[in-house]
C-alpha cells in the first residue's frame, strides 16, 4: 500500500536509486488526453540532478519511455507505464554505510523494519523516487489544463531569508528565470548566495516552497476523512525532507480574532466570492473557488560532507564520513515535485467527485 497513491487516479511506483531503473504505473487516467514523452520530459528536466552549481552533480538525463497506455499521442484509458533508466550510479560512494546508519536518514528505521536494506544511494528511500511522481504529475497537469486549472510553485524561503511578498505581488512566469526558482530576482540572488556558501562549507540548508492553485472549481474534496487540505497535506508530507505544511492563514491565523479571520461572502460579476481568503480557498475540506495557497517546509538535507558520530548494525559507535553527490539545498529541485503531487491530488479528487 505504501508504494501507491490515489483512489481513482492511481499511481504505483517502483525502483531504487541505484537499481537498473525507476518507474510508475498510472491506472485510472481518462482516455483522450494528449500526451507524449516530450510533455513528460519537460517536467522531469525541471527536477533532474546536475542542473546547476547549487544542486547535486549526479548526471541523470531522466529520459522517460512510455511503455503502454498511449496510442497515437492520446491516452487510451488503459494503465500507463513509464520507465526511467538509471545511468550515473556510483554505488561505491556508499560502501562505507553498508552497515552504519547516517544521522537523520532512513537507514536505521529501514534496517529495523525490513532487515534487508539497500544502502546504495538510500535505495527506495532516496528522493530519486520522486521522479516517478513528477512523471505522473505531467499527465495530471495536462488533465487540469483542460479544466483551466493552473498550479504554480516557487521558492519563498532559504534558511533565515524569506521572500516577504504575497504571491499576488509576484510575476510567477519568472519562476524559471533563475536556478533557485524564485520569481523575485533580488531574493533569488540572496537565496543562491546562501546555498552556495553552505555548499562551500560542506553543509546543507532548508527552505520553504509556496504553491498556488488558480481556477480550481468549487466542490473538490470530500467531507471528514478526504478533505482537500488533508489530502494535499498528506501528499506534501510524503515528499522527502518535508517537515511542515500550512495552508491559507496557516499558523499566523492563531494571532487573529475570528472577526478578522472570517472570509465574508460577496457577489462580484454574478459570482459568489469572498472578500478575504484566510481559508486558503478551502472550507469544510472542499474547494470554494478562491485561490488555494499553501507552504511546504523542507529540512536541511541530511547528508553533509562532514564527519558525524553514529552507530552501526552491531550497535557499535562509529563515524559516518560525508561522501557522494548531494544537494546542499533541496528546494530548487523540489518545486516541480510540489506542483506534480498537487496535480495528482486534484485529479484524483476531481474524478472521485464525478463518480
Amino acid at each position: 500500500m505504501s508504494n501507491s497513491f490515489g483512489k481513482i487516479f492511481k499511481i504505483a511506483t517502483y525502483g531504487e536509486s541505484h537499481g537498473k531503473a525507476i518507474g510508475v504505473i498510472i491506472d485510472g487516467c481518462p482516455s483522450g488526453i494528449e500526451i507524449n514523452e516530450e510533455d513528460i520530459q519537460k517536467e522531469l528536466d525541471r527536477r533532474k540532478p546536475g542542473q546547476s552549481k547549487i544542486t547535486t552533480q549526479r548526471k541523470e538525463n531522466d529520459n522517460v519511455e512510455i511503455l503502454s497506455g498511449v496510442f497515437n499521442g492520446m491516452t487510451t484509458g488503459s494503465p500507463i507505464s513509464l520507465l526511467i533508466k538509471n545511468k550515473d550510479q556510483k554505488s561505491s560512494d556508499y560502501d562505507h554505510i553498508s552497515t552504519s546508519f547516517r544521522p537523520s536518514h532512513a537507514d536505521f528505521t529501514y534496517h529495523k523494519k525490513y532487515k534487508n536494506r539497500d544502502h546504495r544511494g538510500g535505495g527506495r528511500s532516496s528522493a530519486r523516487e520522486t521522479a516517478n511522481w513528477v512523471a505522473a504529475g505531467a499527465i495530471s497537469k495536462k488533465i487540469l489544463r483542460k479544466m483551466k486549472v493552473e498550479i504554480n510553485a516557487y521558492v519563498s524561503k532559504v534558511g533565515k531569508i524569506e521572500l516577504n511578498k504575497s504571491y499576488k505581488d509576484l510575476d510567477l512566469d519568472k519562476t524559471e528565470n533563475n536556478i533557485v526558482r524564485c520569481p523575485d530576482k533580488k531574493f533569488a540572488e540572496k537565496f543562491i548566495s546562501v546555498i552556495d556558501d553552505v555548499r562551500k562549507n560542506k553543509d546543507t540548508v532548508g527552505g520553504v516552497i509556496s504553491c498556488i492553485i488558480r481556477g480550481c472549481p468549487v466542490g473538490i474534496g470530500e467531507p471528514i476523512f478526504k478533505k482537500l487540505h488533508a489530502e494535499l497535506g498528506m501528499a506534501m508530507l510524503s515528499i522527502n525532507a518535508v517537515k511542515g505544511f500550512e495552508y491559507g492563514s496557516g499558523f499566523k491565523g492563531v494571532e487573529m480574532f475570528g472577526s478578522e479571520h472570517n472570509d465574508e461572502f460577496q457577489i462580484q460579476d454574478d459570482t459568489i466570492t469572498t472578500k478575504s481568503n484566510n481559508s486558503g480557498g478551502i472550507q469544510g475540506g472542499i474547494s470554494n473557488g478562491e485561490d488555494i495557497y499553501f507552504n511546504v517546509a523542507f529540512k536541511p538535507v541530511s547528508t553533509i560532507m562532514k564527519d558525524q558520530k553514529s552507530i552501526d548494525s552491531n550497535n557499535k559507535n562509529t563515524i559516518v564520513k560525508g561522501k557522494g553527490r548531494h544537494d546542499p539545498c533541496v528546494v530548487p529541485r523540489a518545486v516541480p515535485i510540489v506542483e506534480s503531487m498537487t496535480a495528482n491530488v486534484l485529479v484524483d479528487l476531481y474524478l472521485q467527485s464525478k463518480k
